[in-house]
């Protein structure tokens, strides 16, 4: 038995965060390497972490007019060369089917890096007049892109997620578009995964391919390291002029429409793991989490056995009626601590122990995975259990967040020395967000990258500074920006 709980041990976040957090996602059963590189094997726990965000975010999209559809994975290797910048962004990542059926195709197909080229085909067909627009489409698939470098959850070379694709009249309607989604985003990860984040758009730098302008949400890691957890873009007419999608206005004149694309993935489940874990393993947020409450029954006589059975087969059901995702381990031939390591390894937000004194006293001992130490356990009355839970599940969500936005507040800095700067960058661990004056030159932000690693993560969109100096060349600067190491 000892063996078997040294097996559940993981090396320490501030030790190796990387081996901790590939470790976490294999011991709490998340996902599993696939014989394929780069790929991987979702486990039902880590694809129902998935499917939660999914279906929550899903009902949050459709709320704002758009409408589900699906596109196919192949796009004629033509179509992803009609937009130059597209093209160039992706080239690198792209892979492509140059044979089918045993014979060489007439024209190589590219596996879905992205779905702008093919959706903007269609999208061509469609829309006629201005009693078409807006066209808002989303779609929930998987994509390929050819990484060198991969991580679980992080940056896979197949992954799942959703891309949002509107056409508009104006381009007004299409800015606002863009940043009606940017918000859905942020209340989603922010409200429904507990992750505190910093929003605004990117540099020219960092803006996607094809893109006039792209907004984003960034979560900061517990290394340090910034993460990109969605995006969304304001196209333009880039993508229009390329497959002359035009529309017959009001005036009978023919114009080309305004379009936006956005979408998050899976990576979501790396930010979760990575924002909340510890070494103990997941803690993840009772909106997402696969169980949300575990009933361990506990006895050692086996005269006690019945009545301990009965008293958490009655506390599984109070709390199933209640519509909670709950689980009763029953395991055998496990210790109770065991048990109680392997569920706070998965993360599970609360687990319920019942032992023979608390059936004779008729409560339970609750145990919150948010918290550690004697703050984390409470008894609780058996015949009150659902209650209780249910609002404590709502305090863990709160307080993951709160524990998550103190340590995001924590380590962002205002540096307007670029030497402390660097240091701050080239010390142990990520570095944190950098809030600094930048004046906007490309110039500068290339500089911090070599330098330091370091990129522009979020321009904010509202600064409500007053003007200060780039803290690289000294010259005049209007905005604040974030720069930080990244995934």
């Amino acid at each position: 038995m000892a063996e078997k709980q040294d097996e559940k041990k993981v090396t320490p976040r501030s030790q190796d965060f990387a081996a901790w957090y590939n470790e976490i996602v294999l011991r709490a059963e998340l996902a599993d390497y696939s014989p394929v590189r780069g790929c991987i094997v979702f486990r039902p726990d880590g694809f129902a972490i998935w499917e939660s965000l999914r279906d929550e975010l899903d009902r949050r999209i459709k709320k704002t007019g758009a409408r589900n559809a699906y596109f196919p994975l192949f796009i004629p290797q033509s179509f992803l060369q009609k937009e130059a910048k597209h093209v160039e962004g992706f080239a690198p990542e792209v892979a492509v089917v140059t044979h089918g059926g045993g014979k060489e195709l007439e024209e190589p197909l590219i596996i879905r890096p992205t779905s702008e080229t093919i959706i903007n085909y269609m999208f061509s067909q469609w829309i006629r007049s201005h009693r078409d627009l807006p066209m808002m489409l989303n779609q929930w698939c998987n994509v390929v892109r050819w990484e060198m470098r991969t991580r679980m959850f992080l940056r896979t070379t197949e992954f799942l997620w959703q891309e949002g694709h509107t056409a508009h009249a104006s381009a007004e309607e299409a800015q606002n578009e863009t940043l009606t989604m940017l918000e859905v985003y942020r209340q989603f990860v922010e409200d429904y995964l507990a992750i505190p984040l910093v929003v605004g758009r990117k540099s020219a730098a960092e803006r996607f391919p094809g893109a006039v302008e792209t907004y984003t949400i960034e979560g900061l890691m517990g290394d340090g390291r910034a993460l990109q957890c969605g995006t969304s873009h304001f196209l333009g007419q880039n993508f229009a002029r390329a497959f002359e999608t035009k529309y017959l206005d009001d005036q009978n004149q023919m114009q080309f429409v305004w379009q936006t694309s956005w979408g998050v993935s899976t990576r979501l489940l790396g930010a979760i793991i990575m924002t909340h874990g510890d070494d103990q393993g997941l803690r993840l947020p009772p909106t997402v989490a696969a169980t949300q409450v575990v009933v361990v029954p506990i006895w050692r006589k086996a005269d006690e056995g019945e009545k301990v059975l009965a008293a958490a087969r009655a506390a599984f059901d109070q709390l199933n009626e209640a519509g909670l995702r709950v689980r009763l381990d029953t395991r055998e031939g496990l210790t109770p601590g065991f048990k109680f390591n392997d569920w706070e390894m998965r993360g599970v937000p609360v687990r319920i122990e019942i032992g023979p004194r608390d059936v004779a006293s008729g409560e339970a001992v609750v145990a919150r995975r948010d918290k550690s130490g004697p703050e984390a356990k409470s008894k609780v009355s058996l015949a009150a259990i659902a209650e209780k839970v249910v609002a404590l599940l709502d305090e863990i969500q709160k307080n993951l967040f709160a524990q998550a936005k103190a340590a995001m507040t924590a380590n962002t800095r205002e540096f307007d020395d670029y030497a402390m700067f660097k240091t701050q960058m080239e010390g142990e661990g990520g570095g944190g967000f950098a809030h600094v004056y930048w004046c906007g030159n490309p110039a500068c932000e290339t500089q911090i990258r070599d330098d330091t690693k370091a990129s522009c993560r979020a321009i904010p969109l509202e600064q409500n500074v007053a003007p200060g100096k780039c803290l690289v060349c000294g010259e005049s600067a209007s905005e604040r920006a974030y720069f930080a190491k990244s995934y």
